[in-house]
């Protein structure tokens, strides 16, 4: 991985695997030299380029290796540079083990400071020293949206943008985005029809915008249906400053999304899964609306989604719509499979790179800071063994904001505990 004579010859302190991996920075500076790099930017892909970090930004990218002094050098001969991927929509830092006994932080039961739950927070809830972190940093996630996925109301909170750093606080962006429902789960939750979701979901949006602008007396009474606290939060949302999240599946909740942001242009609608997306992709995209997705469902699970299909994906992006790769929590590590599966059913490859890292930014409005590789933003950056679409290769180096991750987790330690068996002794197991 990193050749330490050409190092010599370079005349620069050289790096070894095992100081990378223990994840201690020994400079801020860092050369990754002769590697193919997926920018994500107008420089599109570059063959053995170079990366400059300095100081936990990018410095540079160059089409040749210069003379370098004073930088940790990592060599990429035969690797292949990209952003660090983005979690596109998680629960990572709420979650370690949801049917555990202990508190589970990704869902909340309904109390009396928000009616509809668009209130809830997030950011009060991110567990920095969660396993899962650490899981999915080593896989080349770097910074992830977080969100509940469980409130039994209207809406599920206000989600945060999290960056899986060691060394610094979690939180990057709080109040990124407030989700909720309009397909068949939501539906129960809400009234048990869409009948009853849907005008619920008008009723919230209109509060917020009869106390957008407003002077509100914390003494006077509030009558609306939405806890003054939950109209509040969606404020954001009416004017447009916060993506408004819908699950939506089938084409029928699709058109009615769609609908919904001709009666309200100002909104900012993101669509999760559109698992029926590929039938109204035209009409998704001529609204500008987004849509974040996993790519390998094909088999009609409810009937909301008996239009299933691996080319979704490929549809979608091909009409025009902005598509983002990256919907679980415990596995968010594999969505790079899961594009990979999708640019084998007709998503372009740099479409496939572009929905794990610079479209999920651009989604959440985080990318003038990470999801691409360019001059002045952060240092977000994994070096893989090769394609990283392809299930056989993987994360050998990853840095977050400028700083060399150290590449163990919860995983690998009990993986290596467990196949050194005692010296000179049989390993048996013995019943409790």
């Amino acid at each position: 991985m990193i050749n330490l004579p050409k190092l010599r010859s370079l005349a620069v302190l050289a790096v070894s695997l095992s100081s990378v991996f223990s994840g201690v920075a020994l400079a801020q500076n860092i050369a990754i030299v002769d590697a193919t790099v997926h920018t994500m930017t107008e420089q599109g892909t570059l063959n053995n380029a170079t990366v400059l970090i300095r100081d936990g930004k990018i410095q540079t990218i160059l089409t040749e290796t210069p003379a370098l002094t004073g930088y940790e050098i990592i060599d990429g001969k035969g690797k292949v540079v990209t952003p660090g991927l983005i979690g596109a929509f998680t629960s990572l830092g709420l979650v370690e083990v949801s049917s555990s006994a202990g508190t589970v932080d990704s869902s909340a039961s309904a109390n009396a400071i928000s009616s509809t739950g668009a209130a809830y927070d997030v950011s009060y809830a991110i567990n920095p020293n969660s396993s899962l972190l650490a899981i999915s940093r080593i896989e080349g996630v770097t910074s992830a949206a977080t969100s509940m996925n469980r409130t039994g109301q209207l809406f599920q909170g206000q989600g945060a943008i999290i960056t899986l750093a060691q060394s610094m606080g979690p939180l990057m962006k709080k109040a990124a985005f407030v989700t909720t429902g309009v397909d068949n789960d939501a539906a129960d939750h809400s009234g048990g029809s869409r009948a009853a979701l849907w005008v619920a979901l008008e009723r919230a949006l209109d509060e917020a915008s009869y106390v957008n602008g407003k002077t509100l007396n914390p003494q006077s009474p509030w009558y609306g249906m939405s806890s003054l606290d939950d109209a509040m939060a969606l404020v954001p949302v009416i004017k447009g400053d916060t993506p408004l999240m819908i699950a939506a599946h089938r084409e029928a909740d699709l058109l009615q999304v769609i609908a919904l942001k001709q009666r309200h242009p100002a909104l900012d609608i993101v669509v999760l899964y559109a698992t029926e997306g590929w039938k109204v992709a035209s009409q998704l995209a001529e609204a500008n609306i987004s849509v974040i997705l996993n790519p390998e469902s094909n088999l009609p699970y409810e009937f909301d989604q008996l239009a299933a299909t691996m080319e979704n994906a490929g549809r979608l992006q091909k009409a025009g719509v902005t598509i983002a790769i990256g919907m679980n929590t415990h596995n968010i590590r594999l969505a790079t499979q899961h594009a990979g599966n999708a640019v084998s059913h007709g998503l372009p490859y740099n479409a496939g790179l572009a929905a794990l890292t610079i479209n999920p930014a651009k989604i959440f409005g985080i990318d003038d800071r990470v999801g691409s590789l360019s001059a002045g933003k952060q240092a977000d950056v994994v070096v893989w063994s090769g394609d990283p679409m392809e299930v056989a290769e993987g994360a050998e180096v990853v840095i977050i904001n400028g700083e060399l991750v150290d590449m163990t987790s919860r995983q690998t330690k009990l993986r290596d505990r467990y196949l050194q068996p005692v010296s000179g002794k049989s390993v048996h197991y013995t019943r409790p």
